[in-house]
């Protein structure tokens, strides 16, 4: 190619590149022009859910559009994740993630319709949430260190309950069991619900439950805390330690709320809702309804999420395995 033309065609390929990421910026400046949709995977009234809809608002009034929260739960967060991925890759539809569809599925499904990493663009963490170690009140161990005693004297022999194979309830305890090296028998129910009837009874003593959820038992005498999971003391139970400073010092545990888009949003779009979230993380009112659900505002960098989630990724398919654990 004559140098002319090699150069004439160069400069029509900066010339569009120019264009399009100016036409970006710009398209970036005026967005939100229409409602935006955050799907949450999981039913109205669960964790993901409260705090999709405490940032929706938040945006909402920031932004001057509707942020609307659209419930897509089933197959395990799998249905409204993958409906997310494969949507129209302009800003309108936000995923509410968590710890669940973005690091535990991609282990626990033998064929996920969704790849966390390749088909979504992360927008923002949101905010982590800690559990409680809760027991029946009959249960003979008062702390971390008796229960770790009882278990390693018998082991097998104490039942711990759990919301479903999978879950939370049931990844958390399983992590605890490799870190202090013991071996309890999981007893999954069909919810939170049923497990704290044969957690109080004492036929299922040890729980490992969202603190958002066994506050209430915790503070209306049903169930004893020994511990929270967190890397810190929780202020609604300032006098309950955590796991780590009860004796497993490596363990931690906490659910991880964030923002996603899917892959291909254009970049200053992701950028503008970064900063937005931001803003809503660091108001009072947000602050203070998170923390009315026991959570905590969760700041990271935009270039660290990724990096953060691939991490988390790795853990939970190195526990995973460990364990055995598989769903169906």
């Amino acid at each position: 190619m004559p140098e002319r033309l090699r150069a004439i065609a160069v400069a029509t390929v900066a010339l569009g590149l120019f264009w399009i990421g100016g036409s970006h910026a710009a398209f970036a400046q005026d967005y939100p022009t229409r409602p935006v949709t955050l799907i949450v995977a999981q039913p109205p009234g669960g964790g993901t859910d409260i705090i999709a809809r405490i940032i929706a608002q938040a945006l909402s009034t920031q932004l001057g559009q509707p942020f609307v929260v659209e419930n897509r739960p089933g197959a395990g967060t799998v249905v409204g994740t993958a409906a997310a991925a494969n949507a129209a890759p302009d800003g309108y539809t936000l995923l509410t993630g968590l710890t669940a569809n973005m690091a535990v599925n991609p282990s626990l499904f033998a064929h996920l319709s969704y790849d966390p990493i390749r088909d979504f663009t992360p927008v923002s963490m949101l905010a982590q949430f800690p559990f409680a170690v809760v027991v029946s009140n009959k249960f003979p161990a008062h702390s971390i260190k008796e229960l770790v005693t009882m278990a390693k004297e018998k082991p097998g022999a104490i039942n711990f309950a759990s919301a479903g194979n999978g879950t939370g309830q049931h990844l958390s305890t399983v992590l605890f069991e490799l870190d202090a090296g013991i071996q309890m028998t999981h007893v999954p129910y069909r919810g939170a619900a049923p497990a704290y009837t044969d957690v109080m009874s004492g036929q299922t003593p040890v729980f490992f439950d969202n603190l958002a959820s066994a506050f209430g038992q915790i503070k209306g005498g049903s169930v004893r805390a020994l511990a929270v999971t967190g890397p810190e003391r929780s202020p609604l139970l300032p006098d309950v330690p955590t796991v780590a400073e009860s004796g497993v010092p490596q363990y931690v545990y906490v659910v991880w709320f964030g923002l996603w888009a899917p892959k291909a949003t254009p970049q200053p779009i992701v950028a503008k809702l970064y900063a937005e979230v931001q803003k809503a993380l660091d108001s009072p009112a947000v602050k203070e309804r998170i923390a009315a659900d026991t959570g905590t505002p969760m700041h990271m960098p935009l270039a660290d999420i990724e990096p953060f989630v691939k991490g988390e990724i790795a853990k939970w398919a190195d526990v995973i395995k460990r364990a055995g654990i598989s769903v169906e």
